[in-house]
């Protein structure tokens, strides 16, 4: 495990200078909110290689892409399960390299094909991208989930079809209604999602004043203050190394949850006037 410092990290993002390219496709329709008249949309993938981004995987050091699992083809990102015999926990996160606290995120992703076998039930057209995220340097060689909030993608058409653009909390808490979650999973209003049809899902976040999931144009969900959950040995030990409890700002990771999902698309929009 790679010795950082918690501190420089937290505040090392600089979304400025980012090497990456400008979006020229048409824009699907967005949710409105504020943003600067100058923005624009900034590419994370580059639909070549996997440039920019830092895999872990349960089990395995950072920097390891356990059995290929992500992968470029015909300028798609895919979480890949075709080198696996069976699943046996090795859950996956691929992370971008920059800390964000303003921005929105845009993301084109698609289910195909079957679950790798193995896989638990829950896990059947399930994929999600993790925001608020740690870095991957302080991930336990063995632990599942990084500490942050998931947006989670989900497709019906299995047992027990769910609304899409839920969040999750692994190793976190935020405020819901007024309310701090004390359940892993918070269920957004939104319909179920079949089949394999390209969607578009937006987030927006406002450091951890205000976050918003949007489906279509809608919102679905938000929440606020988004924090490291105190009972948690995990969420502890961050804390212990500097890490401060209530989140403004974090790392994005995109998931490997165990079924086959392809990303065309994945950008943000730098949100600079606060709420």
């Amino acid at each position: 495990m790679n010795k950082i410092n918690p501190t420089a990290l937290y505040f090392a993002f600089a979304l400025t200078g980012c090497a990456s390219v400008t979006s020229n496709a048409p824009e699907p329709k967005s949710a409105s909110g504020p943003q600067p008249s100058q923005a624009k949309w900034i590419q994370l993938f580059n639909g070549k290689d996997l440039s920019g981004w830092t895999p872990k995987f349960k089990g395995h050091q950072v920097g390891v892409n356990y059995k290929n699992t992500f992968k470029v083809e015909n300028g798609v990102l895919k979480v890949d399960y075709s080198e696996y015999d069976k699943f046996d926990g090795e859950f996956g996160h691929l992370f971008w390299k920059q800390r964000l606290s303003h921005y929105r995120i845009r993301a084109e992703y698609r289910f195909v094909g079957d679950q790798v076998a193995g896989a638990p039930g829950w896990g059947y057209r399930n994929n999600g991208i993790m925001i608020f995220s740690e870095p991957p340097e302080t991930m336990e060689l063995d632990q599942e989930f990084p500490a942050s909030i998931e947006v989670q993608m989900l497709g019906g058409g299995g047992p027990g079809d769910q609304n899409n653009g839920s969040f999750c909390t692994p190793h976190t808490r935020a405020v819901f209604n007024g309310q701090l979650t004390t359940t892993h999973r918070t269920s957004a209003k939104s319909k179920v999602y079949v089949g394999d049809d390209w969607v578009t899902f937006e987030v927006e976040v406002h450091g951890g004043k205000l976050i918003k999931h949007i489906l279509d144009g809608e919102t679905v969900i938000s929440y606020s203050q988004p924090q490291l959950n105190p009972s948690d040995p995990h969420s502890r030990l961050l804390m212990e190394k500097g890490f401060p409890q209530l989140l403004e700002s974090g790392y994005i990771a995109i998931q490997a949850e165990t079924h086959p999902t392809e990303f065309r698309r994945i950008e943000i929009l730098p949100l600079e006037e606060p709420l």
